[in-house]
C-alpha cells in the first residue's frame, strides 16, 4: 500500500493548510469550508495522475484531434457531514463521477473519551469493479472510514481505492494500512500529524473540522 503525504513537497497546498489550522483564520466558516474545497481539488488532480486513460478522436473546428479521456469508472464517496466541502473539490474536478455518503459518526460514552462510531445512512451506487475514491477530511482513528468502506462494500467490491484526507494522524495511516487491501489501496493526504489525544483529536490538527464547517452540534 502506498501512503503519499502531499505535505512533504512544499506547494499551494501548504497555504491552504495553514489557514485551515490557523484560530484567527479558522473562525470565518465560509473560508474553512472554501479551503477544504480547495485541497479537494488539488487532491483530486494528484489522483488523476493515478487513473487509466484511453486514446479518443474529437472534432475541433478545423479538423480531428487525439485527445485522452479517463478510462476509470470512479465513484466519490463521503463520510458526512465534515467531508462534504472537502467532496465538492473532488467533484468539481471528477464532475462525471458517480456519488455515494455514508454517515459515520462518533456516539460518545456517558463518561470518559471512549465512544463507538455508528453508521446510520447509506446512499450509494454499484461500485463493483469501479474505482473507489473515499474522502474524509480528519482520518484520526481510522475508525469511521474503515466503517465507511465496509458499509460500502454492501454494493460491491471495488477494483482500485483512494483513501484521502486533508489531514491524518501517523496511527490512523498505520490503522488504514491493515484494515484496506493492500493490493489496491493508495492513502493520500495533504498533512500527517504525529499522534492523537485522549479525546481522539489529531495534534496539532486543527479542531472539529465539522463544526469549524456547519457550527456546533449538540
Amino acid at each position: 500500500m502506498e501512503i503519499i503525504n502531499l505535505d512533504a513537497t512544499p506547494s499551494l497546498l501548504s497555504r491552504y493548510i495553514r489557514e485551515l489550522r490557523d484560530i484567527s483564520i479558522q473562525s470565518d466558516p465560509l473560508r474553512f469550508r472554501r479551503n477544504l474545497e480547495r485541497i479537494g481539488e488539488i487532491m483530486a488532480y494528484e489522483i488523476s495522475k493515478r487513473l487509466e486513460y484511453k486514446e479518443e478522436v474529437v472534432e475541433t473546428p478545423l479538423a480531428q484531434s487525439k485527445v485522452k479521456e479517463i478510462k476509470d469508472k470512479i465513484v466519490l464517496a463521503t463520510i458526512l457531514r465534515a467531508g462534504l466541502p472537502f467532496h465538492q473539490g473532488f467533484l468539481n474536478y471528477f464532475d462525471h463521477a458517480e456519488n455515494a455518503f455514508v454517515s459515520a459518526y462518533r456516539k460518545y460514552r456517558e463518561k470518559g473519551d471512549t465512544f463507538d462510531v455508528l453508521v446510520e445512512y447509506l446512499a450509494s451506487p454499484d461500485i463493483n469493479g469501479k474505482t473507489l475514491i473515499i474522502v474524509d477530511p480528519m482520518l484520526a482513528t481510522g475508525s469511521s472510514m474503515e466503517l465507511g468502506y465496509r458499509a460500502l462494500l454492501n454494493n460491491g467490491t471495488p477494483a482500485k481505492i483512494h483513501v484521502a484526507s486533508v489531514i491524518a494522524s501517523q496511527p490512523a495511516i498505520e490503522y488504514v494500512a491493515k484494515v484496506f487491501p493492500q493490493d489496491i489501496t493508495t492513502v493520500w493526504s495533504a498533512a500527517i500529524d504525529p499522534e492523537i489525544n485522549a479525546h481522539s483529536y489529531i495534534v496539532p490538527g486543527l479542531g472539529d473540522a465539522g463544526d469549524l464547517a456547519f457550527g456546533v452540534k449538540l
